[in-house]
């Protein structure tokens, strides 16, 4: 199965993004990992991706609840970005709430609502949703 060049973790809880970093090693997911701490650094940074024709990550592991810029408020940005590459955005939260999970849906970039904690297994789906997709 073929890996993922560049994943994107855009998540404020340190412990959760070294978790995610070691699984994602455990099952050889990504070539290479950018991590931003919340939307907003996640939104300036894309830009200048972007603006400078750099690669973009192929997926996003968005977490909802952060401060700055939530995972809602960077989602509403992100799909005003005129962006030529198709990222694929999975949405990684704690929370379990039903309204979340519908409002996710709402976006044509997220692809799935992953609840926390991710597990091999879980990202071990996320790399099979993505080699069916190219």
């Amino acid at each position: 199965m073929r890996r993922i060049d560049i994943a994107c973790i855009i998540d404020d809880d340190p412990i959760y993004v070294f978790g995610v970093k070691k699984v994602m090693n455990v099952i050889d997911f990504s070539n290479s990992v950018m991590v931003f701490r919340d939307g907003q650094e996640a939104l300036n940074n894309l830009k200048a991706i972007i603006t400078a024709n750099e690669k973009l990550p192929d997926i996003i592991l968005l977490d909802i609840n952060m401060p700055i810029l939530d995972g809602w408020q960077f989602l509403d940005e992100f799909v005003k970005i005129p962006c030529k590459k198709k990222i694929t955005i999975y949405i990684a939260s704690s929370s379990v709430d039903p309204q979340d999970m519908l409002r996710a849906k709402k976006y044509s970039v997220v692809k799935n609502y992953v609840v926390k904690p991710i597990s091999i297994d879980k990202l071990r789906k996320v790399l099979v949703d993505f080699n069916k997709a190219i």
